[in-house]
């Protein structure tokens, strides 16, 4: 079969399974780029030249429903860190008002399947960073009561309770708060997200949690020894707790030669000034001229297959996903430029003989699944208690 048929394969297939994409940092990037604006960057029209997000290629590359990170950097905090999490929530909603006849709110599985059905792609909110709770389980509730359904642990620094993938260990995992933490957005209905966490912080939710995790942005680091990355013993429990582990796209953390150079990248981007993050026109100017002078290794759908093929193996088709990470990342694989390159993901996999039956458990049922699962738990959980009026100070005095 020629790669064109293989393609054309892979958008059948996703016209029926539609990807559910764990992360895409698009509403920071209008809050970075046109102060949420959404004239000045409207995504009715082409955004190629500064999003990798916009509704044309997002219904070319077969998305179905989308969790839209509401991140806040982790140098936000206290009560700052709570309102800038209130003001990407509302984006999100601006978003939803501005274009429903292309994104549809969503807030359990039942609404996921709707959107499909009605032919609209399902907009869900994930914050990233538990820093955006300030360390208070009511301002967890009121966040899912705003919608959010997903909380990663912490972001790229520690936070008061828990231990991040990529900060020195202060913790050793969760306190007795974080362990509240993830018990109450059990009994909430919140998905316990465990990227960006230090491996001791995954197994310690794992201990803790009565619901399935996701991971919505981690790819396997059997694969590529990043601390971004899941190791196989957390991949191994994910059968038994229910959970999927959600392939990213970012080539630092999939591809070993991509590790060193981002490492040289990030150092010049900061020596100019910006933030290791940024992805401005501005900080992207930086990179190219870096990248001139020091060729950059390129990821291709085949390296994110690769981390696939090993997380199937390890924790089993259906317990993996997938967590683009568009608009949170400068640099994307060839081939997965943007949001319309699924299908060339979902092509490469069926030339690795993946069949249609395990790719759409790859891109649609098991994130739906695991969000009806967390449901359930909620359901049973609040039958058995009320909210925590736990206190970090009364748990981790």
């Amino acid at each position: 079969m020629s790669a064109a048929d293989r393609l054309a394969e892979a958008r059948e297939l996703l016209a029926s399974a539609p990807v559910v994409d764990g992360h895409n940092d698009l509403p920071w990037a209008l809050r970075e780029q046109c102060g949420y604006d959404l004239d000045r960057l409207d995504i009715a029209g082409d955004q190629s030249g500064s999003l990798h997000t916009d509704l044309a290629r997002m219904r070319a590359g077969g998305v179905g429903a989308q969790f839209w990170s509401v991140y806040v950097p982790g140098r936000m905090t206290g009560d700052a860190a709570v309102s800038a999490t209130l003001e990407q929530i509302d984006v999100v909603d601006q978003l939803l008002a501005r274009y429903p006849a292309d994104l549809a709110p969503a807030l359990v599985a039942d609404d996921i399947e709707t959107a499909r059905k009605e032919g609209r792609i399902a907009s869900l909110k994930g914050a990233e960073g538990g820093h955006s709770i300030n360390n208070s389980l009511a301002t967890l509730r009121a966040l899912h009561t705003l919608g959010v359904r997903y909380m990663t642990l912490t972001h790229n620094e520690n936070n008061d309770w828990a231990d991040s993938a990529t900060d020195e260990p202060r913790h050793g995992g969760l306190t007795a708060f974080g362990r509240e933490v993830v018990r109450e957005m059990n009994r909430s209905g919140m998905l316990v997200d465990l990227s960006h966490v230090a491996a001791t912080t995954m197994r310690d939710a794992l201990d803790t949690t009565a619901a399935p995790v996701i991971f919505s942005h981690s790819s396997s680091r059997a694969v590529c020894d990043h601390p971004r990355n899941v190791p196989d013993d957390v991949l191994e429990r994910l059968p038994a707790n229910g959970g999927v582990a959600m392939a990213t796209f970012v080539p630092k953390f999939i591809l070993p030669a991509a590790v060193e150079w981002t490492a040289l990248a990030d150092d010049n981007l900061r020596a100019h000034g910006f933030d290791h993050l940024d992805t401005t026109p501005e900080a992207m100017e930086i990179h190219r001229a870096f990248e001139a002078g020091t060729p950059r290794p390129i990821a291709t759908a085949a390296t994110v297959a690769d981390h696939l093929d090993h997380m199937r193996e390890v924790a089993g088709i259906d317990h993996i996903g997938i967590g683009g990470d568009y608009d949170g990342t400068a640099f994307t694989p060839a081939g997965l430029d943007d949001v319309a390159g699924y299908p060339n993901l979902v092509a490469e996999l069926l030339t690795r003989g993946w069949s249609h039956q395990d790719l759409a458990k790859l891109t649609w049922s098991n994130a739906v699944r695991v969000l009806r699962d967390a449901e359930a738990v909620a359901r049973e959980q609040r039958a058995l208690r009320g909210p925590s009026v736990a206190t970090i100070e009364s748990l981790d005095a």
